[in-house]
């Protein structure tokens, strides 16, 4: 009997997966953005479903926050991999303008992409891919193994970034 393919593990609003060596994480996005963050040497990838740019000094949802999430997501790459110093690449999806607004420069997508694009440059990551604004929702799914993104949109082909 042939095992079936392990199915991936869903990361929902707000939330953080982490994964090493062979997995997938996979969540569904809106306007939220989908941060994937991969370390090819250790073969550790994390998944971060935010929802808004900024925790206004919260901490009790750290994944909900660009400015919570990302160092949280690395913080638990760090302790899946054993590896203090991990060589990050990142991809991006999401942010649609999910509400038709007239102004798109100005929506919850666009401004959580213009977080988490200035906490990477700030932290040194590279943005290798990325799939974001428009005006659908949209299924990210990470592979641990490549760090493979796969974007799947209704109506349309899968496209990989």
């Amino acid at each position: 009997m042939v095992k079936p393919p392990d199915r991936p593990t869903n990361v929902s609003m707000g939330e953080l997966g982490v994964i090493i060596e062979a997995g997938s994480l996979r969540t569904l996005l809106g306007s939220c953005l989908g941060v994937a963050l991969f370390d090819r040497r250790c073969k550790v990838a994390g998944l971060a479903h935010i929802v808004l740019p900024d925790s206004g000094g919260r901490t009790e949802t750290l994944g909900k926050y660009a400015n919570t999430a990302i160092p949280e997501l690395i913080r638990k790459m760090s302790v899946l991999a054993k590896v203090g110093n991990l060589k990050l690449t990142a991809k991006l999806a999401g942010g649609a303008n999910m509400f038709g607004n007239a102004d798109a420069t100005n929506t919850v997508g666009s401004q959580n992409l213009a977080a988490v694009e200035r906490i990477l440059e700030e932290l040194g990551i590279p943005v290798t891919g990325r799939h974001c604004g428009g005006d659908q929702g949209r299924r990210m799914t990470l592979e641990s193994a490549t760090g493979t993104v796969t974007i799947e949109v209704v109506g349309a082909s899968s496209i990989i970034i």
